[in-house]
């Protein structure tokens, strides 16, 4: 237990931050699924503009410091691919599917 007073009060800034950065990867964690439920579907509009969103938010949250910004780089960067990949096997599936 915390005896002096600075250590009382980074104590409850502690407790402040913890909540306030595990809201935020929450948030970032629902975003993400829905993009991934608009990316299952196979709605590739709806999916490209919550990609946006979760884009937006992913830098917000690392520009408050709650995730580095090379870690919101690298989780933008593979959420792209799965929509790139997804359209493309989507493409794919349809010129071979012409061509039978």
């Amino acid at each position: 237990m915390a005896h002096s007073l600075s250590a009382k009060k980074r104590i409850r800034q502690n407790i402040k931050n913890r909540a306030r950065n595990r809201a935020r990867k929450v948030q970032v964690k629902d975003q993400i699924k829905g993009f991934t439920a608009a990316l299952t579907g196979g709605d590739f509009a709806k999916a490209e503009t919550e990609l946006r969103q979760v884009a937006r938010r992913l830098d917000k949250v690392a520009t408050k410091g709650t995730i580095h910004k090379n870690t919101a780089a690298r989780k933008r960067s593979r959420l792209a691919r799965r929509l790139n990949a997804a359209r493309a096997a989507k493409a794919g599936a349809g010129t071979t599917a012409a061509k039978a």
